[in-house]
């Protein structure tokens, strides 16, 4: 038995909780598959595919003793590719692996790293499937983004000697009075993890809250931040939009409900400036054609991306970006920019990719997932919050008619990023002391 392992021994009552989970989670598991394939049939056909994964049948990489992150879908996704990259710069030979949850995650893994990564959906947490994983990938390091905690996933890793690092850690104050209730199941996993890097100051507290030891937690802050400022640069025109042709109003990783608001608040907004254009960029390409009925019953002239050949002209009144990987991209030819997530009660997407790009930003009430970086945004003047369509076409009428105002909202939101940069070096840091 190594070191680590006996810093920690688990209980009866630990040992039996965790059967009792296993237990029921073997019982939802073939509703859950099939669920997968029904999912697959009528929404995404990517569902379906290579889904033996899910029970632990993958792949193993070109080499052991590399990197394994756990991103569960887009935005942990982005959100650790500053992190990878730099490690894959500091260690070339050192596989890298990367799984994901969803087919959206998937496509984003594929579309950031192509085949520089070995990639594969995560298992379902059954320990059989874990083990199996664990198995053939043999990893010196997993590393999970954010929030998805799995037992059978760290005991597995725990009984191997496998570090576990949780990084740009998130824990809400609901998620934390949730665990402390589940006391039984959550804090063991805490005793087996090596070091938990959060986000902000209300994650690092909730951690603590839960009883992680203080040496095992570091305040590396939202690594986002350096994601945001490492966007690419992207040309000199967008669907042969040019910059600075005409203002743009954009709706970023919009949810259901919140393109009929933008499509409100453009369509009042239109006959006062006849040349902006509305730029939607859904965040789930499953609802790209639901989308595009939307705008069918408008009236309006509207483009699809994918479509061949796609042009914007002067007549253009709406672009849908119904591709993926596209949305950074649009930020960057936009005027000003809505992150969705926040009118549909979804907790808000990441208002530092608009603000990257010196947009002022605009957001629904609904921003629990990144609280502390829509608080510095909206203090600074960089991000403000709308209630619904109404509100969103007045506030968008204000930075239109004053364009002034718009470029300091957005220099005050850029420099907040710049201001906040550096957990990508603290993150790293941790890592190397845990191996």
């Amino acid at each position: 038995m190594t070191a680590r392992k006996n810093q920690y021994r688990p209980g009866l009552s630990e040992t039996l909780f965790r059967w009792l989970y296993s237990l029921l989670l073997a019982l939802i598991v073939p509703f859950a598959f099939l669920n997968l394939i029904i999912r697959g049939q009528r929404r995404n056909k990517e569902y379906n595919h290579r889904r033996f994964e899910r029970f632990g049948f993958v792949r193993p990489p070109a080499a052991p003793g590399g990197y394994l992150f756990h991103c569960v879908s887009v935005g942990e996704v982005v959100a650790a590719s500053v992190l990878i990259k730099q490690l894959m710069k500091e260690e070339p030979e050192t596989p890298v692996t990367i799984t994901t949850t969803t087919p959206t995650g998937s496509a984003r893994v594929r579309s950031i790293f192509k085949d520089s990564v070995h990639h594969f959906y995560l298992p379902y947490d059954l320990h059989m499937a874990m083990a199996g994983m664990l198995r053939r990938v043999k990893p010196k390091m997993v590393l999970i983004t954010e929030v998805e905690l799995w037992p059978n996933l760290i005991h597995s890793c725990w009984r191997r000697d496998i570090p576990v690092v949780v990084i740009n850690a998130r824990m809400t104050d609901r998620s934390a009075r949730r665990y402390k209730k589940l006391k039984i199941l959550f804090e063991p996993m805490l005793h087996k993890l090596s070091h938990v890097c959060a986000q902000g100051m209300r994650d690092f507290k909730n951690y603590q809250f839960l009883g992680i030891k203080q040496e095992k937690l570091t305040l590396t802050n939202n690594i986002k931040f350096d994601q945001a400022m490492a966007a690419p640069d992207a040309g000199a025109s967008f669907y042969r939009l040019e910059k600075n042709a005409r203002r743009v109003l954009i709706g970023g990783s919009t949810h259901e409900g919140e393109e009929s608001a933008l499509l409100d608040a453009y369509q009042s907004l239109k006959p006062g400036f006849p040349d902006l254009l509305l730029i939607l960029v859904p965040r789930h390409p499953e609802r790209f054609a639901r989308v595009a009925d939307l705008l069918e019953q408008t009236g309006l002239h509207y483009l699809r991306t994918a479509s061949p050949g796609a042009q914007v002209s002067s007549e253009t009144d709406v672009l849908l970006v119904d591709e993926m990987g596209k949305l950074n991209t649009a930020y960057t030819f936009g005027t000003i920019a809505f992150v969705g997530g926040s009118l549909a009660d979804k907790g808000g997407h990441n208002a530092l990719e608009p603000a990257a790009q010196k947009l002022p930003v605009l957001m629904g009430p609904n921003v629990y997932n990144n609280p502390l970086i829509c608080q510095y945004l909206q203090e600074c003047g960089a991000l403000s919050i709308v209630e619904d369509a109404t509100q969103l076409a007045a506030c968008c009428k204000t930075l239109l008619d004053s364009p002034d105002a718009a470029r300091v909202a957005g220099e005050a939101g850029f420099a907040v990023i710049s201001a906040n940069r550096g957990a990508t070096g603290k993150t790293l840091e941790v890592i190397r002391s845990s191996l």
